[in-house]
């Protein structure tokens, strides 16, 4: 959303506080090919509620995924999203895209809690406004300008040069919508659970209605079970990862107790929106993100919520050669890679 340029290809590039994903297609018109993909875990710590503890770790692990699939390309799009991001629909004067440009600073400055300039800031205009057709509605995107340097550091670190710097709530939904075929008259929320931090975002025919992050994720389940079991971290993530071919009765029950409390943060979420929302409910989840193939989730937020979950697939109509991809890997690790399937399909000059 923020760093624009000539339009050209690039590299989807996901750093996450577990792991550094990468994938690469080609552009088919109308299409796409995979050409790559990988990940590469983190240490442990070495990104902490969406800061850089230690980027010495993270930058070899992108110089490892990049040169250990022979990736001669430089231009990355990547993802930011959490505490040091925010997103607002606001109600503004209607006028074009170049006026916008020019006012965008004092208009948002009552809707950031950050020094103006201390932020980069993109938008996107919607809408004219369904009450006043004088106004138009405006997507605001905002975040502080040390979060995206210390990504550009890594990244010109890594011989690498960040084109594209978007939002993971976006990511997920340029990926979905490039494999998914959904009326315009649906609501549906996109869900993405990573590592440290959860996305929802409500979508009706490729508008966003309603975004949240929440300081919430995968590592909620190791650490539950690191502090119920009286295991080690790395004892308890591979507990985590086993656990759907487990009879361990302790483990699934601090795995359902984790469910409902992120169910609970769902419902939430969704019920603030359908209470204060104009537009139809929503109608369907669509989930990603490692704690989705986890032990039970899928099934406790259809049950406790009352609509139905599907995992996203974001190669799904992705081409590629059966002899260089497994179709059965691809499907296996697809939830995770959502968001960086969705930042290999950004061009580097798209709005």
């Amino acid at each position: 959303m923020f760093l624009f340029s000539k339009k050209k290809e690039v590299i989807g590039i996901d750093i996450g506080s577990s792991s550094v994903k990468l994938v690469q297609v080609k552009d088919l018109k109308g299409s796409f090919q995979l050409l790559n993909v990988g990940i590469v875990p983190l240490p442990p710590e070495a990104i902490v509620d969406n800061t850089m503890m230690d980027s010495t770790a993270v930058v070899n692990a992108v110089k490892n995924v990049v040169s250990g699939l022979g990736i001669k390309a430089r231009d990355v799009a990547s993802s930011i999203s959490g505490n040091s991001v925010i997103i607002r629909k606001i109600v503004l004067p209607a006028m074009s895209s170049e006026e916008l440009e020019d006012q965008i600073s004092w208009e948002a400055e009552q809707y950031i809690p950050f020094d103006i300039n201390d932020v980069n800031m993109d938008f996107q205009i919607l809408s004219p406004d369904s009450i006043d057709p004088s106004k138009m509605n405006v997507l605001l995107v905002a975040s502080k300008k040390d979060i995206i340097n210390d990504y550009v550091a890594v990244f010109n670190s890594a011989g690498m040069h960040l084109t594209v710097v978007d939002i993971d709530s976006f990511a997920v939904q340029n990926a979905f919508e490039m494999n998914y075929d959904v009326s315009t008259e649906d609501v549906v929320a996109l869900i993405n659970i990573g590592a440290s931090v959860m996305n929802i975002n409500v979508v009706k025919a490729g508008v966003t209605l309603f975004t949240r992050d929440v300081q919430m994720g995968g590592n909620l389940y190791t650490e539950e079970i690191q502090k119920q079991l009286g295991v080690s971290g790395s004892e308890a993530e591979s507990m985590k990862l086993l656990a759907l071919e487990s009879r361990n009765t302790a483990l699934i029950e601090v795995l359902c107790k984790v469910n409902d409390s992120v169910t609970q943060e769902i419902r939430r979420s969704l019920d603030f929106y359908n209470s204060t929302a104009s537009e139809d409910r929503i109608s369907k989840i669509y989930a990603s993100g490692g704690a989705f193939k986890g032990y039970g989730l899928v099934d406790a937020v259809c049950d406790r919520i009352g609509l139905a979950v599907e995992l996203i697939n974001p190669f799904a109509r992705l081409k590629f050669n059966e002899k260089e991809f497994d179709p059965e890997y691809l499907k296996e690790i697809g939830p995770l890679m959502t968001v960086t399937v969705g930042l290999a399909i950004r061009r580097a000059g798209d709005k």
